[in-house]
């Protein structure tokens, strides 16, 4: 089978390697359709690494992913051949102490799709992988959509584990997509102002189509000066998608005394300093994503059901052999990119 093959930094090669193969009985079979190029696979494709996980090159990246099953193991009940799924990339053990409490993205034993020393992503023709990883989707919802379930599932946990209050107003520093997955999932809540902010003006406007109160870039303007004088009681919640350093601080300043900061975005560095005095004195909670537990098929749900429409996140389409291309395009942030596809077909 083909497969895209991360050989070096910047460096992708189209080569024929072996086909998986189903060796577990709880083994799945999938037929890659389409798969998604998301901001820790471009941590990979720029730098090698994300902390303390290094690629080992030639490496498969991807894990945003949807397909056909093809075949599955003797014990596999969840799905069939020729069902059109939607993947996720988490495989937990089942049997930790994290697993048993309900934390099976804190798994001892977790692996996930295209992390290095785990398990090869989804960047291929065929992939195996676990049937609890398998989620069905209706005939009407397109691969593309399945594929975006993925970062969607991380809104829906993100906002889930912010414990919203009735009318907060919140704030989202970086509105990519994993910014805009959040948004989408705010909007179906009962929630007061939204503030967007962001270094690229194409997403703020990008974002515009769900009506924040503001949009603001931060190398422009001083963000957290401009929403003060629009909301002086300052943010409940503020959701920090870009992993940047400093938005994490503005995202300190922005909260009111007992707000909540989710940080979700990954950030490069490997250590991060806070103004603890400013937290301490404002009491402020800080919450932590590790991507998700038990959102795709919640994020599934919302797209099926319309409540949801990602639809124009999908601003890209590559084929395979445009790999380095697409990447290149994403890493940049060219031509308005939100979010790259690549179809395997």
């Amino acid at each position: 089978m083909k497969a895209a093959l991360l050989t070096g930094i910047r460096q992708f090669e189209i080569r024929e390697v072996p086909s998986p193969k189903i060796i577990k009985e709880t083994d799945v079979l999938v037929k890659i359709k389409t798969v998604g190029v998301c901001g820790s696979d471009i941590h990979y494709y720029t730098t090698g690494r994300i902390g303390s996980r290094v690629v080992q090159f030639p490496f498969v990246i991807g894990h945003e992913a949807a397909g056909i099953v093809q075949n599955i193991g003797n014990k596999v009940t969840r799905v069939k051949p020729g069902q059109r799924i939607a993947i996720d990339p988490a495989v937990s053990c089942g049997h930790c102490d994290q697993c048993k409490a309900g934390r099976e993205n804190t798994c001892r034993e977790l692996l996930f799709l295209g992390c290095p020393t785990q398990l090869d992503g989804s960047l291929a023709e065929y992939i195996v992988t676990d049937e609890r990883s398998c989620f069905p989707i209706k005939d009407d919802m397109t691969f593309d959509q399945a594929a975006i379930s993925e970062p969607l599932a991380i809104g829906v946990y993100s906002v889930e584990r912010s414990i919203l209050p009735q009318n907060a107003d919140a704030a989202i520093l970086g509105i990519g997509p994993i910014g805009m997955s959040v948004f989408h999932v705010l909007r179906t809540k009962i929630v007061g102002n939204i503030y967007v902010t962001d270094k690229l003006d194409r997403r703020l406007e990008f974002c515009k189509m769900l009506n924040p109160k503001f949009t603001g870039n931060p190398d422009k303007i001083n963000v957290v000066e401009k929403i003060a004088e629009l909301e002086p009681l300052m943010m409940d919640v503020v959701y920090e998608c870009s992993g940047d350093p400093a938005a994490i601080a503005q995202g300190i300043q922005l909260l009111k005394p007992g707000g909540t900061l989710v940080i979700v975005g990954i950030p490069e560095v490997d250590e991060i300093t806070f103004p603890i005095h400013e937290l301490r004195r404002k009491e402020i909670t800080i919450v932590n994503i590790r991507r998700q537990v038990n959102c795709t098929q919640k994020a599934i749900d919302l797209l099926a059901s319309g409540k949801i429409n990602m639809d124009s996140m999908a601003t890209h389409h590559f084929s395979l052999e445009e790999i380095q291309s697409a990447f290149e395009l994403v890493a940049n942030y060219r031509d308005g990119v939100m979010k790259a596809i690549i179809n395997l077909d």
